[in-house]
């Protein structure tokens, strides 16, 4: 018995710390401090996101650089990822030991999760008011915009829970990048909108063979007229499109809908004769058009680079490019008249880490992130716009879009076009509804779309017992019944621990099981010698 309590006693030694660490259960509030402490020398960390962009990298460098040379007691380590998946199932994991990023380049629905450990992202509502160390506070050493420079529908996308809990750093939308020439050699004449309708038509006529099995528009034996990057993005948008349900601000789950299916059907027939496909089951989009094996490739405006036959970035061999004419468009619409596209891009977070002054320092250099320098560098890599008034207005930017098709490279046509698109249509664009566990609804949404795809090109019958077992299959593969988001509309509750949360639970539970049959055993024991005695 002895050894039994002595492991008691160790595991009590080794959980108990842990159960009263900040890092399990939450930090304390931020109190902003009243002055910013120069004396201390800071360390923080900022995570991104980079996928083989050199040119943004060095932009990343020369920010860390200038910020440096600013404040000299603060030192940023960065730490670059492949995919905005990586950081977020990252940051997770390192919730429970507060191991987490000091700034963070994220999206709101991740945010969201992030939030379910007490006080971990720091609400920024005092942050960016503060008077000294706020969007151009009076103590800031560098010339940041104010709250009132950054376009607001950006601003207003990083509200969570009624609070600000990030800033935007980059923004874009999608658009349809259209091979033009092989359009009009099909007989058709592109609209001033496209829609989907339209989309599909020009399709499937463009899958007519000539008597040698090739495909008549391309004279190739690839063709794949329609392509959509994010089938997420795809289903999202159409449900908005139709005012039809995908979630609340409540966090239920309204997508397993009748207006879902029927947007499936239509899929579903059009992926039955290959006129359709996606970016996971075929590849990405830009490389069809390129080749002259696509006519409607879908992606994010940031992605114009990759986009026509002079693209400056390209995957594949120049032998292998079609010469065409590219327009950037709209991305299908049901009503023309009342266009709906996603709102998308990055946002930056700040971690709380339980040291005022800390936080202090890494909020100072994520508003030095939106500063002109920056935004104006960042923005002209890709089909991103800057995310403030502040950079949009100025000389600099109007003196860039200028100049565009002076060359292929940083003045782009179909680069500038897109961003063009996205300034044109700001009034249009819409975000989805953020609350932890809207990041797997946004994965349901595009699985529904990647089953019928897969399910078409394999033979299978699309009928309505396939889509019940599909909502069914998808609502269980992405646990949302389990958040509390099932198809009845119950509200989202926390989602899915860290497993190091879990685990750490677990001992505990472990712990005092132990304990309890430790005290029963000995009860029993004393029971037993008393009656032994008597």
């Amino acid at each position: 018995m002895r050894k039994v309590l002595s492991v008691i006693l160790l595991l009590l030694t080794v959980l108990l710390p842990l159960t009263s660490c900040h890092g399990s259960l939450g930090l304390d509030p931020f109190v902003i401090p009243e002055e910013f402490d120069e004396s201390r020398n800071y360390e923080i960390t900022f995570w991104t996101k980079n996928d083989t962009n050199l040119t943004q990298v060095e932009i990343y460098h020369k920010a860390i650089a200038d910020f440096e040379a600013l404040y000299p007691n603060i030192k940023v380590n960065m730490r670059l990822y492949t995919d905005y998946g990586r950081i977020y199932n990252d940051v997770i994991t390192n919730i429970s030991t507060n191991t987490t990023p000091n700034v963070c380049v994220t999206y709101p629905d991740h945010i969201a999760t992030y939030m379910t450990g007490a006080n971990t992202v720091v609400s920024l509502d005092e942050l960016i008011s503060h008077e000294k160390y706020g969007l151009g506070g009076s103590e800031v050493r560098f010339d940041a915009p104010t709250k009132e420079e950054i376009v607001p529908k950006f601003l207003e996308e990083c509200i969570i829970d009624g609070q600000y809990y990030a800033i935007p750093y980059m923004r874009s939308t999608e658009a349809c990048y259209v091979n033009k020439t092989y359009v009009e050699k099909l007989g058709y004449t592109l609209p001033d909108v496209l829609t989907w309708d339209f989309v599909w038509e020009v399709s499937e006529a463009a899958m007519a063979k000539d008597e040698e099995g090739n495909f008549a528009v391309n004279g190739q034996q690839v063709m794949i007229p329609f392509i959509y990057k994010s089938t997420d993005n795809m289903m999202i948008s159409m449900l908005k499109q139709l005012d039809a349900g995908y979630s609340n601000d409540e966090g239920e789950i309204l997508i397993f809908n009748d207006t879902t299916k029927e947007i499936l059907y239509e899929i579903s027939k059009h992926a039955g004769t290959r006129s359709f496909s996606t970016f996971k089951i075929s590849s990405y989009p830009g490389n069809f058009l390129n080749a002259g094996q696509c006519i409607f490739a879908i992606d994010s405006t940031a992605g114009a680079t990759w986009m026509g036959s002079d693209a400056p970035n390209n995957d594949i061999h120049e032998n292998s490019i079609v010469q065409f004419e590219t327009v950037v468009m709209t991305i299908p619409q049901f009503d023309t008249e009342n266009q709906q596209m996603i709102s998308q891009g990055p946002s930056m977070c700040v971690f709380n880490k339980g040291d005022p002054q800390e936080v202090l320092a890494s909020w100072l250099f994520a508003q030095f992130m939106i500063t002109n320098d920056v935004q104006l560098a960042y923005s002209g890599t890709e089909g991103y716009i800057p995310v403030t008034n502040k950079a949009l207005e100025s000389d600099e930017f109007t003196d860039y879009m200028s100049k565009k098709g002076e060359d292929t490279r940083d003045h782009y046509y179909v680069k500038l076009d897109a961003k063009q698109l996205m300034i044109d249509n700001l009034d249009s664009t819409f975000v989805t509804p953020v609350f932890n566990g809207s990041a797997s609804l946004r994965d349901a949404a595009g699985q529904l779309v990647e089953n019928v795809t897969k399910s078409m090109r394999r033979k299978e019958t699309v009928d309505e017992a396939y889509m019940t077992k599909l909502y069914e299959d998808v609502n269980a593969l992405y646990r949302l019944d389990q958040l509390g988001a099932s198809t009845t509309g119950a509200k989202a509750e926390l989602g899915e621990m860290p497993t190091s949360s879990v685990i750490l639970l677990s001992a505990i539970g472990a712990a005092w099981a132990i304990i309890v049959v430790y005290v029963i055993v000995v009860s029993l024991k004393k029971r037993k010698n008393s009656a032994n005695t008597h």
